[in-house]
């Protein structure tokens, strides 16, 4: 699914411990970030309810999609199809990966995957062209190692077992920005947050 480039876009991204929202028309963008509590959405809802407030509904709504913070993700889904389903916009998706500020084309992503793994993925121009894929802690340790050392290596939380790695967040605002370009590789609903493996049912006792 494309987005006109002359629509209103709101851009929503919590898949991180930095939520953020974007609103955008054209050149003109406002963003609003703040500490994301996972267990409390309270700030999303009020961020979001003012920036209603202030811009009117969107045109089209993109959301972060991960990999990273589950129920943040579904809460941004959810949301989002809630005011779809109000205003008509259009909805989209996109890797939360992709939308990392940074100087470079191309950068690589890591990030714990739970249960001792961890995830790495290759982003270059806004686009995830490698994984994510699953390694263990020492695994990972040496797929760095063997990186060009001039290549960015990025994780949205603190990961002190990998030294070369710089953290940074997701941005609303880069989504929104990227909402409008035509040739984007965007996910159409149903949205869902991106699996890194395949979900873990406890079958009940017999």
């Amino acid at each position: 699914m494309k987005i006109v480039r002359s629509a209103t876009i709101l851009a929503i991204e919590l898949s991180s411990a930095r939520g953020s929202l974007a609103w955008r028309s054209g050149e003109i963008a406002a963003v609003r970030e703040w500490a994301n509590d996972r267990k409390n959405s309270g700030a999303f809802f009020k961020n979001l309810a003012e920036v209603q407030r202030e811009f009117g509904p969107p045109e089209s709504i993109i959301v972060g999609l991960g990999p990273g913070s589950y129920a943040g993700v579904r809460i941004a889904i959810s949301a989002a199809i809630g005011m779809q389903t109000a205003s008509g916009a259009k909805l989209v998706g996109l890797p939360s990966i992709c939308a990392i500020e940074c100087d470079e084309n191309e950068y690589f992503m890591i990030g714990d995957a739970r249960r001792e793994t961890f995830f790495f993925a290759r982003v270059c121009e806004s686009d995830v062209v490698q994984g994510p894929d699953l390694y263990s802690e020492n695994e990972l340790r040496e797929k760095i190692d063997q990186l060009d050392s001039n290549m960015p290596v990025f994780a949205s939380e603190k990961l002190p077992q990998f030294e070369r790695v710089t953290v940074r967040y997701p941005s609303a605002g880069l989504l929104a920005r990227l909402a409008q370009e035509p040739n984007q590789n965007f996910s159409s609903p149903p949205l869902e947050p991106i699996y890194l493996r395949e979900p873990h049912i406890t079958m009940p006792k017999k």
